[in-house]
């Protein structure tokens, strides 16, 4: 490595490091969510009444003895510049007891995203990677609009590369099998945006 790639990677660094600062202290409008995904911070309108539905009858089915369900909770994400707030975070009790406004990606055991009008590519491009870096077992990705579910298990790879090595879909009515968990997930409730 030269000193010029040093410099470089120290500003990279710089960059990230400024970025995360600046999410953290910035004041997000009532009504509004916001993300930090690889160093792009992005605004949204708060979730509908379809989303929030589905979410409730996930969170309905996940057994809360053993398992912290978590909505509107951002995932530290080590190595990227990329503070994401799922829909739904799901992780052992005790494997994170806080402080803090983040979870550690490594004590995540499923993220949740139900795709909205606006976020279809975020939720299966970007995120896929992103939550695929954080080594996170297992995404769950809800299209109302395509009425099907998407299972992503099996995280491989860093940065921008990274991905999932197996992909279920199925239907709405199908149940979903999420080994992670010891779940089978029912997703006859599902609402659509068509």
């Amino acid at each position: 490595m030269t000193a010029v790639d040093d410099r470089v990677e120290l500003m990279a660094d710089d960059r990230a490091d400024h970025m995360a600062k600046a999410f953290e202290d910035l004041s997000v409008p009532e009504g509004l969510k916001a993300e930090l995904i690889r160093g792009e911070i992005v605004m949204m309108a708060g979730p509908d009444w379809v989303n929030n539905s589905i979410v409730e009858s996930v969170v309905d089915q996940i057994p809360r003895a053993a398992w912290h369900r978590l909505q509107t909770q951002d995932i530290a994400i080590p190595g990227e510049a990329s503070e994401p707030q799922p829909d739904l975070v799901v992780y052992e009790r005790g494997g994170f007891e806080g402080p803090g406004r983040l979870v550690p990606a490594p004590a995540v055991t499923m993220v949740v995203e139900v795709i909205s009008k606006t976020s279809a590519r975020r939720d299966y491009q970007d995120k896929r990677s992103v939550y695929a870096a954080g080594q996170i077992p297992a995404y769950l990705i809800i299209d109302p609009i395509a009425a099907k579910c998407v299972l992503l298990t099996e995280p491989k790879g860093a940065g921008e590369e990274a991905d999932y090595w197996t992909e279920r879909a199925s239907e709405f009515g199908d149940p979903v099998t999420i080994e992670a968990l010891d779940l089978t997930l029912e997703t006859d409730e599902f609402h659509t945006l068509s």
